[in-house]
């Protein structure tokens, strides 16, 4: 498979040129060449698939040749050690649970896929490649942890100071070896923007392999398209209109939820859950796409001002603004709206949410007061754990902390503060 830039201004390059570069020349993010629908077969006896035969078809003529297909295999059985249970809530909404992996964030299975990926391409490669990452909070403990001692892979993450969670901190900033986290005065999309500015300066390029391991990185993005389809292996004998809503931010997640569409999963529909950083939400009434810098929330995965990914959407649907309309719905809530949402879940359904879920959940509702007969399926995308202040405060409940982050609560910080663009380079070149 080849991939192009959505900037349509670089030429065409492999999969594993598109996972090393991260950003195409022209600055545009890559797509593949071709999209081929699975058979409908597949879909049909999905339920005689494993975990990672669903995944393995799904994933395969996205890397073909350039990873053989037994190695593909074993990438895959290794991304997907962990479950992803739909839990239902009522008989129109389920949660799919997506925070069962190491750093309990469903960012662990594209982090861990792209790290075996560029681990399976560097491993007789004698020059060492950055992985340069932006994050709002659980990006970075995700990457962290899939790329921890990879042979020939230094990793520097970027997050705003004092805008990610106590936990997802200690996450991204106590592991040592290869990992190496810069504390930035600033938000995300400071530090988008730094990472941005780092892939165009040829002066960094030059001397170093810089790639990224955020979203736009399409080893990153598309393996998220597995839990679309196992979430539907889950639910499809029992309901015929699934819908999905996705708590968005960069908008990596529901991007690769349509690409599962695309090959031919019976989805109708998608709900983009916004908190008060909703860019969608408004393009979507008035057709015009301003992005604005973000504001933080209590979903602060989702405080993006400036979705790199909804071009990628945009694509998909050939940039038809009805077309898009048709299959994405988009509904924004407030800070207040997702604590009462949380309440709201744990009172009814004796279920814990993290706000982030609770967008989702205030997504369904919202979808469903026009579409009664859906079942509608928010993404869990982290464990209530990782936000604990915001959970106990709201459902005033004292949480116990899983294994997983216990193990790095007790450990020392290590970051480096920097404030701009030339802290960062001096940072890399040293």
């Amino acid at each position: 498979m080849n991939y192009y830039s959505l900037n349509k201004q670089a030429p065409n390059t492999s999969f594993k040129d598109a996972v090393i570069k991260g950003l195409a020349p022209d600055k545009g993010l890559y797509f593949p060449e071709s999209i081929t629908p699975l058979p409908k077969e597949f879909f049909d006896n999905i339920d005689d698939l494993s975990y990672s035969e669903i995944a393995f078809e799904a994933i395969k003529q996205f890397v073909s040749p350039e990873i053989p297909e037994a190695v593909l295999k074993t990438i895959v059985e290794e991304t997907l050690s962990f479950d992803f249970p739909v839990v239902e809530l009522n008989k129109n909404i389920s949660t799919l649970e997506l925070f069962h992996g190491p750093t309990m964030a469903f960012k662990d299975v594209g982090a861990r896929f792209m790290a075996r990926c560029l681990g399976y391409f560097n491993k007789d490669n004698t020059n060492e490649v950055t992985v340069l990452v932006a994050t709002s909070g659980d990006t970075g403990g995700a990457v962290a942890n899939g790329f921890l001692g990879v042979k020939g892979v230094n990793v520097v993450i970027l997050y705003p100071s004092g805008k990610v969670s106590d936990i997802q901190e200690k996450q991204l900033t106590t592991l040592g070896q290869n990992i190496k986290a810069l504390e930035v005065n600033g938000t995300f999309d400071d530090c988008q923007a730094m990472v941005k500015t780092a892939f165009l300066d040829d002066t960094l390029t030059s001397k170093m392999q810089l790639t990224s391991a955020n979203s736009i990185n399409v080893a990153r993005w598309l393996p998220q398209l597995f839990y679309f389809m196992f979430a539907y292996k889950q639910l499809h004998n029992e309901y015929k209109d699934i819908v999905f809503s996705v708590p968005s931010g960069n908008f990596g997640n529901v991007c690769a939820g349509m690409m599962a569409q695309q090959l031919g999963l019976p989805i109708n529909h998608f709900v983009a859950s916004n908190n008060a950083n909703n860019v969608v939400t408004r393009y979507l009434i008035s057709q015009l796409y301003e992005p604005k810098p973000s504001v933080q929330t209590i979903s602060n995965a989702m405080d993006v001002g400036a979705p790199s990914n909804f071009i990628r959407i945009q694509e998909i649907y050939k940039n038809n603004f009805d077309s898009l309309k048709e299959n994405v719905s988009s509904y924004s809530f407030s800070d207040d709206e997702t604590k009462e949402a949380m309440l709201e879940i744990y009172n009814n359904y004796n279920y814990v949410a993290d706000p982030h879920g609770a967008v989702g959940y205030l997504g369904c509702k919202a979808y469903l007061k026009e579409n009664s007969n859906a079942h509608c399926v928010f993404l869990e995308t982290a464990h209530p754990t990782k936000f604990l202040d915001v959970v106990e405060e709201v459902i005033k409940e004292e949480q116990p902390l899983p294994e997983q982050i216990q193990a790095v609560m007790g450990k020392e910080k290590e970051s480096v503060v920097i404030s701009t663009y030339e802290d960062l380079k001096v940072f890399l070149l040293k």
